[in-house]
């Protein structure tokens, strides 16, 4: 196992995923249930999150996570069945784990707090399009399956 990813094994397993307050959906109110699933790969060299399924009529994303040992951020590489393909520097210590990325044109962040028990993952992302400010986009809450 990459030794500088040991930190990420809260994380790892199965969980469901409640997606809402979305500001891209037309009805705001609306709650989107799907499945996330974070495992390790090539004997854990990386650490792999999958959203939804391929086929399966919900949004179907991946994520890519390492880190150079040299670093204490990680490298996230994303993409989606929209075809977006995005990279994030990206932080998990003392139970917050961080998302960003910075761009001319668009830029987000997302922060989760996971529980004490680590069951729990609440989080939300936000957004920003050009030198504008920063807005809420959507509330994420993982559940970790049995």
């Amino acid at each position: 196992m990459n030794p500088s990813l040991k930190q990420l094994e809260p994380l790892v397993g199965k969980w469901v995923m409640e997606l809402s307050n979305a500001s891209f959906l037309p009805d705001h109110s609306t709650t989107v249930r799907g499945t996330t699933s974070c495992e390790w790969i090539e004997g854990g060299d990386f650490l792999a999150v999958r959203q939804g399924a391929k086929g399966a009529g919900t949004p179907y994303s991946v994520w890519l996570i390492g880190r150079d040992k040299a670093s204490s951020e990680y490298t996230a590489l994303y993409f989606d069945d929209r075809g977006v393909s995005r990279v994030y520097r990206m932080s998990f210590k003392s139970g917050i784990w961080k998302l960003w990325r910075v761009t001319p044109k668009f830029s987000q962040r997302f922060e989760g707090k996971l529980s004490k028990d680590k069951k729990t993952i609440k989080a939300q992302w936000e957004k920003k399009f050009g030198s504008k400010k920063w807005e809420h986009d959507f509330d994420l809450t993982y559940s970790k399956r049995k």
